[in-house]
């Protein structure tokens, strides 16, 4: 039987139809107009997986209120490095975004973006003594001014009724608030993206097509074979640059490639679920992010939080996110998916973070086993009032935290962003979760910086980037004139006043 195999050529592949993808493809071409882009994604939407609203906490996450990004040292003090950076990396977003709003390349900002405080909420004197600590720590710093500290009740009333309802007043409680803070609707910014990139020329976008093998010839280039689900039809692709923005499919990609800096990685998954608010009054009574202190072992991802969201022009109310144990890398992935990743190069690295982690395993074995009981008593630790028969469960998203090698350790897990890129440059996979989506642009800027340094120093990259993030090359922290610049010209476009 003659090849049918239809064969083309481009300049960047892009894996997966989610934020991190629109961010780099919409960047490169920004950088570089005649560039030619194909993009593919296995399902029949983009970012259906954990780009969407429903699968993300969409805390447009700026470390105002997580407090898992502000650790206790042993010596009592709270570290901010990782608050500091995650801020910071949260504002390169927010003038990405209003770059794209002011060159009207994404609709109206109301469509994806809202303004929403942000809150820290603790209780008992041990809690309420580090959140004081913390505000102190954070208020040194300019990305955190704004951020108040109260133990007073009324206070506390006036800016969460919901979760002060029926409490003592006699009892510990402190909280912090940012004003400033967002919710963001990642699944409508990513497609609203990919809407605009589609009208570009040299720019193809192509759902229901799965990549099944990728390998990298003598000449540096890659040659990816795809299959058209829908068609059934198979494809080859010759490219320059390669980029794996698949979620949880990513670590199999990675695996596939079979290049060097991918030895040794291997992935832990970790589902979750949501309470969903169905009565009106009640969703209505809420207007804030308010997050608490995660459970001992708990992953990032399940930092307890009482959320005001829109989604889809709708006011929604979750709590959770609850966590669970599937051996599924996606959503829409397969339960053999954890068993075909363990290779002979990440099996010690796995067994030996397994073994550091038995607090997680644990923990992940008292959440599968939770019963609608025990998920109401949880939410009434954040909620005193609420009823059983004004919520339901949702399913939320699929994560796969990052496994890797070390020397010491043996392998160690990882609960954030990591990208892998080869020396060549050739090649680059997003592996991880927290805090993912609202750093997407650092991410993927980096990434352009890695992968295609020389354009990036070229006097018509550097001039344009710094158009499209104003503060490129500069720390905000650093310089609170700039900084409160740049968050008035942001708040102004993205309608945040």
């Amino acid at each position: 039987m003659p090849d049918t195999t239809t064969q083309t050529n481009t300049d960047v592949v892009l894996i997966g139809a989610g934020i991190m993808s629109a961010t780099l493809g919409l960047i490169l071409k920004e950088l570089q107009p005649d560039i030619k882009i194909q993009i593919f994604e296995r399902l029949d939407i983009a970012a259906a997986e954990s780009s969407d609203a429903w699968n993300n906490a969409g805390t447009g996450h700026s470390a105002f209120c997580e407090l898992n990004y502000t650790p206790e040292k042993e010596d009592g003090s709270i570290d901010p490095k990782k608050a500091i950076s995650i801020a910071e990396s949260f504002e390169v977003s927010r003038q990405f975004w209003a770059y794209l709003v002011e060159q009207k390349k994404v609709p109206s900002p109301e469509n994806f973006i809202k303004r929403v405080p942000h809150l820290s909420f603790v209780w008992g004197d041990k809690n309420v003594a580090y959140l004081k600590k913390r505000f102190e720590t954070l208020q040194q710093n300019n990305l955190f001014k704004e951020m108040v500290f109260t133990t007073d009740y009324s206070q506390m009333e006036e800016w969460m009724p919901l979760v002060m309802e029926g409490r003592k007043e006699s009892d510990s409680f402190a909280a912090t608030t940012m004003p400033i803070g967002t919710d963001v609707n990642f699944g409508e910014l990513t497609r609203s993206i990919f809407n605009y990139l589609g009208t570009l020329d040299g720019v193809s976008l192509h759902f229901n097509h799965e990549v099944k093998k990728l390998k990298q010839q003598d000449d540096k280039s890659w040659r990816i074979k795809i299959t058209d689900l829908a068609r059934g039809e198979k494809k080859k692709i010759n490219t320059k640059f390669v980029f794996i923005g698949a979620g949880g499919g990513s670590l199999p990609l990675l695996e596939k490639a079979d290049v060097p800096e991918g030895k040794g990685y291997g992935g832990f998954p970790v589902s979750g679920q949501w309470l969903k608010c169905i009565n009106p009054e009640v969703i209505a009574k809420h207007k804030a992010k308010v997050y608490g202190k995660a459970s001992v072992g708990a992953p990032p991802m399940s930092v307890p939080h009482i959320d005001s969201r829109m989604i889809n022009g709708e006011k929604q109310l979750l709590f959770g996110p609850f966590a669970g144990f599937s051996t599924r890398f996606l959503k829409n992935g397969s339960y053999s998916d954890l068993p075909l990743s363990i290779k002979t190069d990440n099996i010690i690295p796995m067994i030996a973070a397994g073994i550091k982690n038995i607090p997680l395993t644990k923990y992940l074995i008292e959440q599968v086993r939770q019963s609608p009981k025990d998920r109401i008593n949880a939410l009434r630790e954040y909620v005193p009032s609420a009823r059983s028969k004004d919520w339901v469960l949702e399913r939320a998203g699929q994560r796969v935290q990052v496994i890797k090698k070390d020397e010491k350790e043996g392998g160690v897990l990882e609960f954030g962003t990591e990208v892998i890129t080869t020396a060549d440059g050739s090649l680059a996979v997003l592996l991880g979760a927290s805090p993912g989506a609202s750093t997407a642009v650092s991410i993927m800027v980096d990434l352009v910086g890695r992968c295609f340094k020389e354009k990036l120093n070229t006097p018509e990259w550097q001039e344009k980037i710094k158009e499209m993030i104003p503060s490129y090359g500069q720390t905000l922290n650093d310089k609170p004139e700039l900084l409160n610049e740049i968050r008035e010209k942001t708040a102004s476009v993205l309608k945040l006043k």
